[in-house]
């Protein structure tokens, strides 16, 4: 009989490429998702699909009890809501209840993997890469919550937990960097001031297959930083992908003080309308610090995790998926 695994934030970017990697190896994978997700793009795999009520610890419990789950990732989360004290409801609260009803529900599960962010350490201030062992400081709302949702975790102490800290991921199906990439192909090059920067990334499929990894490793209540062990300079993305697409560019440098205004302008307009800002103040502060490099040593040695693309390996195969799927 197959192992069951849990994914939660299954219809999501990062979600698809899990189940793609659990199904791999072999795992008979149920698939969280919310009444109103979009799940076209899942159709096609041998999945199972579940709801699961985050408020509701019974409920939780339920759920766990009936499908008695060997491996729980989860992937589920804000990355944009109207508040602080909303990101904390859904990335850290809606978390512990998850964990909290793990442990309740005595199925005996093997392994939580919890997927959090880089942005929960903030960026470095030593001028060395960032290290699980570094003092966190996170610059945004969304950081701070999966801080504090780490730090719920790291109290139930019989969980059998391993978070992960991804830097920004890319690949197939992402749309933030995505963004950047799409007004590259059309001829443009934005940054923010001119200001030389030391920048991380990880591609999604790195990224799951990791998080497969650690649901066998025997470590238990520990974070680790996931990328692909190398620093770019604030350039080097525009460069690969200009290459790839054979594009010229015109480079624009906006000023900080500009960039300052547009994101208190749009902070109010947010406040009007309900909606979360594509950029506050909080995300330039993340967009513009010095250095996102990283130290990936205790991932390799504790879950021997080597990773498998470069920016550049893996800039080329998602290109090549946006093209293909008419995204560019």
């Amino acid at each position: 009989m197959k192992e069951r695994v849990l994914i939660t934030g299954a219809s999501g970017f990062v979600g698809f490429h899990l189940i793609e990697a659990a199904l791999q190896k072999g795992l008979e994978v149920y698939a969280a998702v919310r009444p109103s997700s979009q799940v076209e793009h899942l159709k096609h795999l041998p999945i199972h699909y579940t709801t699961l009520d985050f408020s509701n610890r019974n409920a939780l419990e339920a759920n766990l009890h009936e499908n008695k789950y060997s491996y729980i990732i989860h992937a589920a989360g804000a990355i944009k809501a109207a508040d602080y004290a909303e990101y904390v409801k859904v990335n850290a609260e809606y978390t512990r209840n998850l964990a909290h009803a793990a442990q309740e529900s005595a199925i005996g599960l093997k392994k939580f993997v919890f997927i959090s962010s880089l942005a929960s350490m903030g960026p470095s201030g030593t001028g060395k890469p960032i290290t699980e062992q570094d003092q966190a400081n996170p610059l945004t709302s969304y950081g701070k919550s999966k801080l504090v949702a780490e730090t719920y975790l790291s109290e139930l102490k019989d969980l059998p937990l391993i978070s992960l800290r991804p830097t920004a991921v890319y690949g197939p199906r992402e749309r933030d960097i995505f963004i950047m990439i799409n007004v590259i192909n059309k001829g443009f090059e934005p940054y923010i001031g001119r200001i030389p920067q030391k920048l991380s990334f990880i591609y999604v499929k790195d990224l799951a297959s990791v998080s497969i990894q650690a649901l066998n490793s025997a470590v238990n209540n520990k974070s680790y930083i996931v990328a692909d062990g190398l620093s770019y300079d604030r350039y080097q993305l525009g460069e690969i992908v200009k290459t790839i697409l054979k594009k010229n560019t015109i480079k624009l440098h906006l000023p900080l003080v500009v960039a300052k205004a547009i994101a208190v302008l749009q902070e109010g307009a947010g406040s009007i309308s309900g909606k979360s800002p594509i950029l506050s103040r909080e995300k330039l502060a993340e967009l513009i610090a010095l250095d996102w490099s990283c130290n990936i040593e205790p991932l390799r040695n504790d879950l021997g995790f080597e990773p498998k693309y470069t920016l550049e390996t893996g800039m080329a195969e998602t290109l090549q998926w946006y093209k293909e799927n008419k995204w560019l």
